[in-house]
Parts: C-alpha cells; structure tokens; sequence
C-alpha cells in the first residue's frame, strides 16, 4: 500500500530509483514488491520503464463504490437537486484535510466541470469541504485547521486559520457554505453536510457552475434547497445506518 500511495501521489510516472529514495525498502524487496503489483495489475510498466496505477485499481474502484450503502442511499437525492437546478451536483467526503469526490450528477449545460470522481482537493477552499468542516466537534476541527497548508489557488482564496474558523461560524450559522472562485478561477458553489448519526461519516454535497452563467445571488437562492437535500440524506442515513454510524 505505501509503494501505491507513492506511484498514485506523483505528479508524472516515476522510475524505479525514483520510488526507491520516497520509500524505507531495500532495493530487493521493493523490487519484489514491485514485480507483484505489476503482475496482479495494480501497477503497469511504461516503455520508458517508469510505473504508473494499473487498470485493476479502476475495477476495484468500480465495486467498491457500486457497493457503498452511502452512495446508493445518497445518489436519488443527488439526481433530483441536479434536476430542480439543472446544474452540476457534487458528492465529496472529508479525508483529513482534503475531501474526495464521491459521485458526480452532470448539469444539462454544453458547458460541463472537469471534475472527477476519486479526485481530491483541498476542504478549506471548496464548498464542500468547508461544508464538512463544519460539523466537526471542536478539537478535530482545530486539529484539522492546524494541519491545513494555506495556499492561494486564486485571488479569493482563504489564507489563514483565522479566516476559516470565521467562515466555518458562518456556516454553523446558516447551514450552507460557499465557495466564491476560491479553488478554481470562475467556478463557484453552494454546499451543505452530510454526515452519519454519530458522525462516523463526514461529506458534503454542492451544486456547482461557472459564475459567467450563474450569480451569487442564485447560488443564494438555491441555499435552503441544498441545505434540505442534505438533510434529507442524513434522515436516511440515520434510518439505514443506525444512532452508532
């Protein structure tokens, strides 16, 4: 798992030596180890000798996610907000610091996100991550805030703890986060948490667009109906998972 995590988290495919010097293995045993990914299809050989994931890890991915009880409890609720909106509706959990996009229900525009199923991003400049953050009891939240890199995506990008912890209040407050072209220039978002009875399970769900097409002001306006989505799902949670999920 830690030779995968390596491969799955560079920025282009790296050679052997190149995994060798991020990971604590000698050289034979990682390459044994190596040698086994490759022959049970995790990893895969470039012609240039370098490693990339392998095409078992998508069929993995597959099952694993057609079986998840969260995601067959969430989706119809996912496709009726995209259709009162007609805009693109996210699914995100909260892993850390970042969230992971669990499902994706396209809009109906020409225009569509390139967003993707699996990927990560930072949750203190997403609306889905903030969203999250926010129903997190004090000590994780400033656990999390604590361990947050601050880095500017755009010019609206939040930048300090202290900022988040003024917005996350916000949200407290309001029960909807926003992400105002925070993460991507142009793209923005309204959000809502999700999470588990005893909080388990932590995510988020947005409707999302480009800001040339949609205005804050309805973003705003589909506020209370992203905020009843969510809860909605979570009443189901509660009554498929159970009080200890």
């Amino acid at each position: 798992m830690a030779v995968l995590e390596i491969v799955a988290s560079a920025e282009q495919p790296l050679r052997f030596t190149d995994i060798l010097n991020c990971s604590d293995q000698p050289r034979g045993t990682l390459h044994r180890q190596l040698s086994n990914l490759v022959e049970e299809g995790l990893l895969s050989v470039r012609p240039d000798q370098s490693y990339e994931l392998g095409l078992k890890l998508l069929d993995l991915a597959s099952k694993s996610w057609a079986g998840s009880e969260f995601r067959t409890i969430a989706e119809p609720h996912l496709k009726r907000l995209q259709s009162e909106t007609g805009e693109t509706v996210h699914l995100a959990v909260l892993r850390g610091t970042q969230v992971i996009y669990l499902d994706k229900v396209e809009g109906k525009q020409a225009l569509r996100l390139h967003s993707q199923i699996g990927n990560a991003a930072p949750a203190y400049c997403t609306g889905v991550g903030k969203a999250a953050l926010s129903v997190l009891d004090p000590d994780t939240l400033s656990q999390r805030i604590n361990a947050t890199q601050f880095e500017r995506h755009t010019v609206h990008t939040l930048r300090s703890a202290k900022a988040l912890r003024t917005e996350i209040a916000e949200i407290r407050r309001d029960g909807v986060a926003y992400d105002r072209e925070e993460h991507e220039t142009g793209i923005h978002c309204v959000a809502a948490p999700i999470h588990s009875p005893a909080r388990a399970l932590v995510a988020g769900l947005s409707v999302t667009g480009p800001s040339f097409r949609i205005a804050r002001e309805q973003l705003e306006a589909w506020a209370g109906t992203v905020r009843d989505t969510a809860n909605d799902i979570v009443a189901d949670l509660e009554t498929r998972l159970g009080p200890r999920a």
